[in-house]
Order: structure tokens, then sequence, then C-alpha cells
């Protein structure tokens, strides 16, 4: 159902060493919603993300997903509940056409045989299932594609595989104005399909575009999570320079350890 919680983090600690990065993060993110996640560099985004994908483990905390208490010891266990992350180098092979780039390490056939027509297929009803009408051939190498084009593969190759949760890293990150809305667009498609959406930008005007609920990340603390049509811009730029804005946000950022 839109709204519910479909994965929530509850007191995550993660350290390098004597260094500690994330410090008791509570994390929500809820099905058919758009819920950004954004923090100054060295905030611990990128931390907070790799642990929901098992690339990092986790010192503390617990993960439950559609209800259910859920151990993710490795990339497998996320991609098992339906987790998918699209980095922002996209991960594509320029050298492969659309098709073998959606199905790269996952691809269908029976024997080892490749079923070229069922891959084919998939593709093009995964793009046309979220409205995607900016590529033309679904056999169109990647390396001639745009850069909205590319995030556009990416995104559809996260969602083919019944994904219920997706993060994206910067997806509109050096993109023109025009296939920036087209990205956009596409996110808001997700959630629009009850999809719980993560998107991890720098970009306030698209945080506000489609973000229906902000969650700031201070010095490897969650400041504040609120919906965005409660905050202003103003507000969450403070939030994410200090922790801190009015009566929103942590007691004591100067407190903060790194």
């Amino acid at each position: 159902m839109s709204g519910e919680p479909i994965l929530e983090l509850t007191g995550v600690r993660k350290g390098f060493g004597p260094v500690r990065v994330l410090h008791d993060v509570d994390f929500t993110v809820r099905a058919g919603e758009v819920t950004a996640l954004v923090g100054d560099n060295g905030a611990g985004k990128s931390t907070l993300v790799k642990c929901v994908a098992g690339i990092h483990p986790m010192d503390a905390g617990t993960v439950r997903f559609a209800g259910e208490p859920v151990r993710v010891a490795g990339p497998r266990d996320a991609a098992r509940l339906g987790i998918e992350i699209v980095y922002q180098d996209l991960a594509l092979a320029d050298n492969l056409d659309i098709v073998a780039n959606m199905f790269l390490g996952r691809e269908r056939g029976p024997g080892g045989l490749l079923d070229e027509a069922a891959m084919e297929r998939a593709a093009r009803e995964t793009l046309a299932s979220l409205g995607v009408r900016t590529v033309r051939s679904v056999r169109t190498p990647v390396s001639a594609l745009s850069g909205g084009q590319r995030q556009t593969v990416a995104i559809a190759k996260a969602v083919l595989w019944d994904s219920r949760v997706v993060l994206l890293d910067e997806p509109t990150a050096a993109l023109g104005v025009a296939q920036t809305w087209q990205v956009l667009d596409l996110v808001r498609r997700l959630a629009d399909q009850g999809l719980g959406v993560v998107l991890i930008s720098h970009n306030m005007a698209d945080v506000f575009a489609v973000a229906d609920r902000i969650a700031v990340l201070y010095l490897g603390r969650m400041a504040a999570e609120v919906a965005t049509r409660e905050v202003t811009q103003t507000q969450v730029v403070e939030l994410i320079t200090a922790g801190r804005s009015g009566e929103l946000g942590l007691a004591r950022p100067e407190t903060a350890v790194v």
C-alpha cells in the first residue's frame, strides 16, 4: 500500500577502524513514495546506501523489509529482497546493446543458450511500462545513447527484476535541462507504480520537484526526516550544513563526532 514502510533501518552504526561514519541512524523507505536522501559530502550517504546494499556490513542496527526482520549479509541478499541500486557510474557496458545490458549477468535461456527473443520482449515491456519514449530500439548500443537515455536504461535494468525498492545515486548529475526532467519524470513514475524510491541528490530543485519526503544526514547522524511539503529549501540547506534549522534537527550538532 502506498505510504506503508517497505524498508526500515533502525539504530544503524558503521565505522571503519577508529572512524565512526554512521551514528544510530534510523531511515524509512515507504512504498509509492520518493524519499530524498541528502547531506553534505562526508555526511554518510554512500555508506548508508552500501549498508542497505549489503556491500558494507553494519556494526549495529536492525533491518525490516515489508514488516519482517531481515539480514542483509551481501548484495545477493539485497537483490533477493527486491532492493536495487543505480550507482552514479551506471555500470553499463558501452559495447553492448540495451537488451544485453539490462540482462547482463542474469541472462535468460535454457541450457546455457540465450533466449534473445524473450529478453528483447521483456526489455521492451519494461521500458514501455515506465513510459519511456526516448529509446527507439532496444538493440541500440549503449555507446550511441545520450546521458539521459543511459540513465533511463540503468533505471529500467534495476526495475526489471520485480524490484520493490530502488536507490538512485545522483541520477541527474551532468545532464542537461531536458534530460533532467525526463529522468525526474521516470523517478516519479517508479513511485507511482508502488515502488519505494530513494533519490540521493545535491540538487535541491530536483529534490523538491519529485520527493515526498526528505531525510537529511549530518556528520553521520539523521538530522531530520520530514515531509517535503512541511519544509523549505532554506531549512533543508540549514539542516545539511548545520544539522539544525530552528526547532528542526539535531539538538546539539556541534557535539557530533565523525
